[in-house]
């Protein structure tokens, strides 16, 4: 390793540390030393330190302690007859850096609270562009994606690239491959994100694409979302720093490209992104770092051609990815799932209230079929003027020898994120009820209707092959065949939907696991079965069984019940054993229908939380969606980090949204007739069903009996509300037991 590489780097830390210094020393000058500081909406405080130091910095008086740790760090600078080995000392100094920068953006936010926008998408109009620190809803939202592998890791981009064309390559191009790009820092007077939108490129969350901020120090957002997933979905504690950093090296899969000129700050935040087995590469002539050992592979890779870049990085960090290669004008891949196609990109539309938009998967048999083939029935887009309207159908007729009739709901509802997945094409909802967008920019690429069945036809095939043999894809644009086929589809959905709300736990002698989430939380395992949905809402029984026949290895294995040891509670003996083994004996059993005792472990993608509300002798539940405080004196995020990371917590639990209307929610506790708290859209969402529930308990319009956050949030103030309606949950016997 290079002795100038270290003189940089160190020099980089000193500078750093010394200007976040003077600019604290100012804050104090001009707040009270008890004045707030933070990032807006976490409970993870100032992520990077707390994560690594265990120190929670909610004052101005509270930097000084991190900061001065940050100071004690650097090492002395590297002479000419320095005789010790460089490797060590750069560390030091990059961590000091970091821990700096973390503190120099939240003294920002304190400064310049309007200088970061609060959301997911960039304000073009406004000029606003730079998003900051992740909020805890779009941390656990995105998170999620990291951990069911949707996601495989991301790149961190400072800098800017030589034009705006190379730029868009490159980010293209990790965004064919599913990564996450986080980009900050400036160079020349101009930044990765302004060269992507002077190209015409959607950035924001929903494209994977994030601008963090201008400065190098905006780079600290990246690593702090790492360590935040670390804590909320793999359960490392606060202060544990080994743990944290190795959980990084080994799970975390992130490299930083370094774009242009790489100054001693730049590579002080090389080094420091070092000790989280993140590797940097550049597009410069600088000093390489090239052994292995704390990286994956080499640490500091100079003179990467652009056309390179992309490759190089993910062989360096070890990183395997896929891109999907199908026959079509427009890319393809997850990261354009989020991309939004507005009024002034708007070629045509079908579906969304417009128009009829109705999807269908059928089975049929072999000979009825032919693999490959698209069907066109009506006008395709060269017969629609720009700002028209169809109605659309899609009927996907699928067979296979080892096809059921179950599994026709899963394949039609990967039409939404498959469809999605076309560069410049928006899909939302689903059934009946769908809404595709299709902008300017995809049909001059040459997109048609067609396209559509094709990339059906191919990912069908690359997704599911174990279970089908043939797919052919008619798409219907009159309207008298789209309003046929809706009629025939709205028969299948009722059908459908009454075998599934029928069915009991006491049906079925299989369970179903999923462990897609021990990625980041070891000790959690997710059982599932037909009332009881995944806690992530994503996963019902007949998803786990149709995911077990497609893959028999995967993270959805049966669970024979064996025995049942409390039919109230609802636990099992087999369910003890899968669970003591799939969670390598750091769980032993789990009650299904409890929160009180012994409840199902929780990881952080969860829905919702419940939580036990004493007072009321009653339970709250609160989304993830909602940022508000809560009667049991804790947001969602504060929640999901006591109990998120594989835990069973008493008085807790981890659930989906339907699971609250399914017949054995918390039913060793009660039921649903103890639930006196919902956020208001959350009870908005769920009233149909929440009165269906509560009628069969003898409560009709029951969710007018159920608190939320505009009656009040805390017990206190919820408690006159619940005795005006006569809340059963008051009646009761007591909760604590």
């Amino acid at each position: 390793m290079s002795r100038l590489v270290a003189f940089a780097a160190i020099q980089g830390g000193y500078n750093i540390v010394s200007k976040v210094e003077g600019k604290y020393k100012q804050a104090l000058d001009t707040y009270n030393a008890d004045t707030k500081v933070g990032f807006p909406n976490t409970a993870y405080y100032l992520p990077v330190i707390y994560s690594l130091l265990g120190i929670k910095v909610e004052t101005l008086e509270d930097m000084k302690k991190p900061l001065e740790f940050a100071r004690k760090l650097l090492p002395p600078h590297v002479k000419g007859k320095h005789h010790l080995p460089y490797l060590g000392p750069l560390l030091d100094a990059g961590m000091a850096a970091l821990f700096a920068f973390e503190i120099e953006e939240a003294l920002r936010y304190l400064n310049d609270p309007d200088f970061y926008l609060h959301s997911e998408d960039v304000d073009l109009d406004a000029g606003k562009i730079w998003l900051g620190a992740a909020d805890d809803t779009v941390f656990r939202k995105r998170g999620v994606e990291f951990v069911d592998g949707s996601a495989p890791g991301f790149a961190a981009i400072v800098g800017s690239a030589p034009t705006p064309e190379i730029a868009k390559d490159i980010v293209e191009e990790y965004q064919r491959r599913s990564l996450y790009i986080f980009c900050a820092a400036n160079q020349n007077g101009t930044t990765v994100i302004e060269q992507l939108i002077q190209a015409g490129v959607q950035v924001g969350w929903n494209t994977r694409i994030v601008p963090f901020g201008p400065d190098i120090s905006s780079a600290i957002f990246a690593l702090g979302f790492a360590n935040r997933a670390a804590m909320a979905f793999g359960g490392i504690k606060p202060g544990d720093y080994k743990s944290m950093l190795t959980y990084n090296k080994n799970r975390i899969f992130a490299f930083v490209n370094a774009l242009g000129d790489v100054n001693a700050e730049w590579a002080a935040a090389a080094a420091g992104c070092v000790n989280w087995g993140f590797p940097t590469l550049a597009d410069t002539d600088i000093p390489e770092i090239l052994p292995t050992g704390i990286c994956t592979y080499e640490h500091v890779v100079a003179n990467v051609g652009h056309d390179e870049m992309v490759q190089r990085s993910v062989e360096v960090r070890g990183l395997k990815t896929a891109v999907s290669t199908i026959d079509i004008p427009c890319s393809f891949g997850p990261a354009y799932e989020g991309e939004r196609v507005r009024g002034a990109d708007l070629y045509f539309q079908m579906g969304g209230g417009k128009t009829q938009a109705t999807e269908l998967v059928k089975m049929a048999e072999m000979n009825e079929i032919e693999d490959g083939k698209v069907i066109i029935v009506g006008p395709d887009v060269k017969d629609i003027k720009e700002g028209g309207v169809l109605p659309l159908g899609i009927y996907v007729q699928i067979a296979g020898r080892e096809f059921q009739t179950d599994f026709e709901p899963i394949l039609e509802r990967q039409c939404h994120h498959l469809i999605n997945y076309i560069q410049g094409i928006m899909h939302m909802g689903q059934r009946d009820i769908a809404w595709i967008r299709v902008s300017k920019a995809a049909v001059e690429k040459g997109f048609t209707l067609k396209d559509i069945g094709v990339v059906l036809h191919a990912k069908f095939h690359q997704d599911f092959n174990k279970i089908l043999d043939k797919v052919q894809v008619t798409l219907y644009t009159n309207k008298e065949d789209v309003d046929k086929l809706t009629e025939r589809a709205r028969a299948e959905y009722k059908l459908r939907d009454e075998r599934v709300e029928k069915m009991t736990d006491e049906d079925v002698e299989t369970y179903y696991s999923c462990t897609l989430c021990q990625s980041f939380a070891p000790s959690h395992v997710c059982s599932v079965s037909p009332e009881r949905t995944g806690l992530c809402g994503a996963y019902n029984w007949m998803d786990c069984k149709a995911s077990f026949e497609i893959n028999p290895t995967g993270p959805n294995q049966p669970i024979e019940k064996g025995e049942c040891l409390d039919p109230l509670l609802g636990q099992w003996k087999g369910v003890n054993d899968f669970i003591y083994k799939a969670s390598r004996g750091a769980v032993t059993h789990y009650n299904f229908y409890s929160m009180c005792k012994d409840p199902m472990t929780t990881c952080g993608c969860c829905e919702c939380i419940a939580a036990m509300l004493p007072s009321c002798n009653g339970i709250m539940s609160v989304n993830r969606d909602y940022k508000g405080e809560t009667p049991c004196g804790m947001k969602f995020t504060t929640l999901a980090g006591v109990m998120g990371g594989g835990a069973s917590s008493p008085g807790f639990v981890g659930h989906s949204k339907f699971n609250i209307t399914q017949r054995k929610f918390i039913k060793g506790d009660g039921g649903i007739l103890r639930v006196v708290w919902l956020p208001k859209a959350l009870k908005e969402e769920l009233k149909e069903r929440l009165n269906k529930r509560g009628e069969e308990e003898g409560y009709p319009n029951f969710v007018d009996m159920i608190a939320d956050e505009t009656i009040g949030i805390t017990e206190e103030e919820i408690m006159p509300f619940l005795k005006e309606k006569g809340h059963p949950a008051l009646d009761m016997e007591s909760i604590i037991s």
